[in-house]
């Protein structure tokens, strides 16, 4: 049976912290729609301090941010998005349009339309987040998306250049330094300068989180992303160390971010679990690593692999680092999972980074039910049917006509029953079952 050597925060606690976050996200929502750009302006000044002339950049703003960007880390950027459009491009040829006969005379298919306007947010509070513009500024451009507008907030006082090139080189159409819900509300409902989008991307803070929860249905989104997550699965081929820093390297994504070890060793929990406290008085992120972690933070000691995968289902965290003799034997029976890096050599850095996978993921348990952001949620998967004969019409039908009746919709049945009679050439009563 699993023991927990450390456990994280009680749930209640999390539970009215978020009821304080929905009620403060539903004013400025109902506020943007009521006012529009006087709005985005008066909470912008309010949260961010910023007031510019106009929030979207320039050609020439453009151009300048970027050349204050040394050259190797625009190489870098360069180098990372050319990864995550590599492999966008891969899972697109995976999907492919259909049309098959599924009876004589019938044809049924589907066609992957691209979403006709996005609007990517890259957070740029704590740490500015580059590589949220790899993530869905490229993929959607790889989608087929022709509209992409961008926002990030004011970083000391400006754009940070970095996120203005990478979204630049990425393909956004247009780029504000716009920030917070009042960013994600501009570009879901349109304002009288920003034209409003289909469908909201990106990563956040919780309010952006929640902002973007209340919208859908109103425009699309990709997922709800909560605070980062990550899970280690080890056993005893590996050290102290290693786990602790994987642990330490997302817990600093923030103070509600956790960080859970699930192990078959007791001796590497305890070594895991005293390398962390090392750590902590190096890391120069200890600030949020730490808080992260003593409220966050668990450890749970595992009887054998069997067991370590199904504690590991059942918390079903965004990231799920393996280091154990076999890490396929995760891959071939969890099930619930954001994204699994398999054995020592990667690890969750590469895949927020650079390696090419998607970073934005599904937290808070919603692995159980869907994956990450990825090429294929920018398309829209739209079926088609046609029937070619009288012959396939007639007997289609007279199948349809007997299931609406008994299902009590006879408007429908007439739909079938027109049919019958013309193409089929049968004398069907009004309203009633073909026989």
């Amino acid at each position: 049976m699993a023991r927990w050597l450390k456990r994280g925060m009680d749930a209640s606690a999390i539970k009215a912290a978020d009821a304080k976050v929905r009620e403060t996200v539903e004013h400025i929502l109902a506020d943007v729609e009521a006012r529009g750009d006087v709005a985005i302006r008066e909470l912008s000044r309010k949260f961010d301090g910023w007031e510019p002339k106009s929030f979207r950049l320039t050609d020439a703003e453009i151009d300048h941010a970027i050349g204050q960007v040394a050259k190797r880390d625009l190489e870098d950027i360069k180098f990372a998005q050319s990864q995550v459009r590599h492999f966008a491009q891969k899972q697109k040829e995976t999907m492919r349009d259909l049309e098959v006969e599924t009876l004589p005379g019938v044809i049924l298919g589907h066609r992957h339309i691209p979403v006709a306007s996005i609007g990517c947010y890259v957070p740029g509070g704590r740490y500015p987040m580059v590589a949220s513009a790899h993530m869905s500024i490229v993929t959607a451009k790889v989608a087929g998306v022709k509209r992409i507008i961008a926002c990030a907030p004011p970083f000391r006082g400006g754009p940070h250049p970095a996120i203005v090139a990478a979204m630049h080189f990425g393909g956004a159409d247009e780029i504000f330094v716009l920030g917070g819900v009042q960013a994600v509300a501009a570009m879901a409902l349109g304002t009288e300068t920003i034209p409003g989008v289909d469908m909201i991307v990106g990563p956040g803070n919780a309010y952006v989180a929640e902002a973007k929860r209340q919208l859908f249905g109103r425009v699309g989104i990709d997922l709800l992303a909560g605070p980062t997550e990550t899970l280690i699965i080890a056993d005893d081929s590996v050290d102290g160390e290693i786990c602790a820093t994987d642990l330490l390297g997302q817990a600093e994504h923030g103070p509600t971010s956790p960080a859970v070890l699930i192990t078959d060793s007791e001796k590497l929990a305890r070594a895991t679990m005293a390398e962390v406290d090392r750590l902590l008085s190096i890391l120069p992120t200890a600030d949020a690593a730490k808080k992260a972690w003593e409220d966050f933070g668990e450890v749970i000691v595992c009887d054998g692999t069997d067991e370590m995968v199904k504690e590991a289902d059942r918390v079903a965290s965004e990231h799920v680092q393996v280091m154990t003799r076999d890490p396929d034997y995760f891959l071939n029976n969890m099930v619930n999972y954001g994204s699994l890096f398999l054995g020592p050599r990667t690890n969750v850095a590469y895949g927020d980074k650079v390696i090419g996978t998607n970073h934005t993921l599904p937290t808070k348990k919603a692995a159980r039910y869907t994956g990450g952001l990825w090429v294929g949620k920018f398309l829209k998967t739209c079926t088609f049917q046609k029937v070619l004969t009288d012959e396939a019409s007639a007997m289609v039908g007279e199948y349809c006509s007997r299931l609406c009746v008994l299902e009590g919709f006879l408007g429908h049945a007439e739909q079938a029953n027109v049919r019958v009679r013309r193409y089929g050439r049968r004398n069907v009563g009004y309203a009633q079952a073909a026989e």
